[in-house]
């Protein structure tokens, strides 16, 4: 009868452990609210374009599960109608999540503007060409509908502007009144809208802060942010207590890298930013989905391979 017992007990507490410690495990991942691993398509450069589906393959098969897209030589979805790009994407086992498409048309000076070191002045001489070569592009300032049409017919989740010059208090309030209208009109047809943030974000312009402003003066249902976590940390801001002071706000997340050197990104877990910390603070954003990104990546496949994998490993 002892033995008997004594065997219940053992059995009944190992049954009990199995049940609880899993739970016990999920309970501490609780507030990470952990989703599957993205990328931005921007990292990849010209392979978007050149071989669009061959790449595609290439992401699936390292474990990349959702993507947002971003412009291109050959317009918002690579040369492809939404539902095309959508398909093709799906075809590979992942998710369109989110379109990058521009606030308003940049100036060469504008987008100068938003350098402040000579490594800056460099990366942002590389954008000026890419955006003075490319095609004209619809953009929110004049195609808000059509582009959160093409959204919709695309099934993706959400719409984010990708920059807008917010360099004098005019153009701040011009962001504003733009994003208010997208938002609008993403809602109408089941997609939200976001905006995403470089570093001059957090610069003073006319006694006013544009993040700051920008939230502020637009509804926080239409308008959410997608933090680039690099550009904010570069920028001597916390992420988390971005999150802590804008609860909810922040449901896409750029996750990018900045090398302990010269500040300009790198392969995710390399670099300055403290991704732990981050993770651990998920679900006061509101985070839904992550995506990584390297501006100017030299090896973009093997890089998102790294960042892929470094990220693996922190999130479990």
């Amino acid at each position: 009868m002892t033995n008997r017992r004594k065997f219940l007990q053992q059995t009944g507490a190992a049954a009990l452990g199995g049940w609880l410690l899993p739970r016990l495990a999920n309970a501490s991942l609780s507030n990470k609210a952990v989703q599957p691993i993205g990328l931005q398509l921007y990292t990849l450069g010209d392979l978007m374009t050149t071989d669009t589906k061959g790449t595609l393959q290439k992401l699936a098969a390292i474990g990349y599960k959702e993507l947002e897209s971003a412009g291109s030589q050959k317009g918002n979805f690579y040369g492809y109608k939404p539902k095309e790009f959508a398909s093709m994407v799906k075809d590979m086992g992942m998710n369109w999540r989110s379109a990058h498409v521009g606030g308003a048309p940049f100036t060469i000076e504008q987008v100068m503007k938003m350098a402040k070191t000579a490594a800056d002045s460099a990366r942002m001489q590389k954008i000026a060409e890419r955006i003075k070569n490319m095609p004209p592009m619809l953009n929110l300032k004049n195609d808000y509908q059509r582009l959160a049409d093409d959204a919709a017919e695309g099934g993706i989740s959400y719409l984010v502007c990708s920059s807008i010059p917010v360099n004098t208090l005019d153009e701040i309030k011009t962001a504003v009144e733009v994003f208010s209208k997208a938002g609008e009109a993403c809602k109408k047809v089941g997609v939200q809208f976001a905006y995403h943030n470089h570093t001059t974000e957090f610069d003073q312009v006319e006694g006013h802060r544009p993040f700051d402003y920008i939230l502020s003066n637009t509804d926080k249902d239409m308008v959410k942010m997608e933090l680039d976590l690099a550009w904010a940390t570069k920028a001597n801001q916390d992420p988390v207590e971005l999150f802590k002071l804008h609860p909810g706000r922040f449901p896409l997340w750029h996750v990018k890298d900045l090398d302990k050197t010269n500040k300009n990104p790198a392969e995710v877990g390399t670099g300055l930013v403290d991704f732990k910390r981050i993770f651990d603070n998920a679900k006061e954003s509101g985070m839904k989905y992550f995506f990584v990104e390297q501006d100017q990546a030299p090896q973009p496949l093997q890089n998102v391979t790294n960042s892929f994998n470094y990220l693996n490993k922190l999130l479990g």
